[in-house]
């Protein structure tokens, strides 16, 4: 799969200058009637780092969040998170409450990154599996960091440039792994 491939590199470019900053949070949603927990972790430009699907919002799944996270990514200088007591204790568990920084409107840039998510969940009609949320939790992020270019930070010619940049390496992507999948 080619998202795959350009998530690799662009993990590879972000471990060259550690995420000072992480945005952690959660957001629920519906499988078949039951509650279960996206758990997400977007940096200080808004590139996604993680999403993980779990059943429980406790400190179990959070630790399970943030070790994988950490394993991936190294360790931030700084944690934002909201309140949730589980957040706090899966960071002491880790060694990492003074990592941990919270606050009222702190959390707004993965607050926002939850919407891109949900309009394509609402497209798609919600979700049937966990395993199909965490598949294209992973693949969006992928796509989504790919080809958002914060518009309002640049003129129209470099956004212009950026994004053709950003299609003509998706396509060399796709030439590629079409080439690399065996023929029917």
């Amino acid at each position: 799969m080619f998202a795959a491939e350009i998530r690799r590199k662009r993990i590879d470019r972000m471990r060259a200058f550690s995420a000072s900053r992480w945005h952690v949070d959660e957001v629920f949603g519906k499988i078949n009637g039951e509650h279960h927990y996206l758990w997400r972790a977007v940096d200080h430009e808004g590139e996604e780092l993680e999403a993980v699907v779990t059943k429980r919002r406790n400190k179990k799944a959070e630790l399970k969040f943030l070790r994988r996270l950490m394993r991936r990514h190294g360790r931030p200088q700084e944690i934002i998170t909201d309140r949730l007591s589980s957040c706090r204790a899966a960071l002491r568990e880790l060694g990492g409450t003074d990592l941990q920084a919270t606050g009222r409107w702190l959390t707004n840039r993965v607050e926002n990154s939850h919407l891109p998510l949900r309009r394509r969940e609402h497209a798609m009609l919600r979700f049937t599996r966990m395993q199909t949320l965490q598949l294209f939790a992973a693949v969006h992020a992928s796509v989504y960091n790919h080809f958002n270019q914060e518009r309002s930070i640049s003129s129209r010619h470099i956004f212009k440039v950026n994004r053709t940049a950003a299609l003509e390496e998706w396509r060399q992507s796709a030439r590629s792994d079409i080439r690399r999948s065996p023929a029917n």
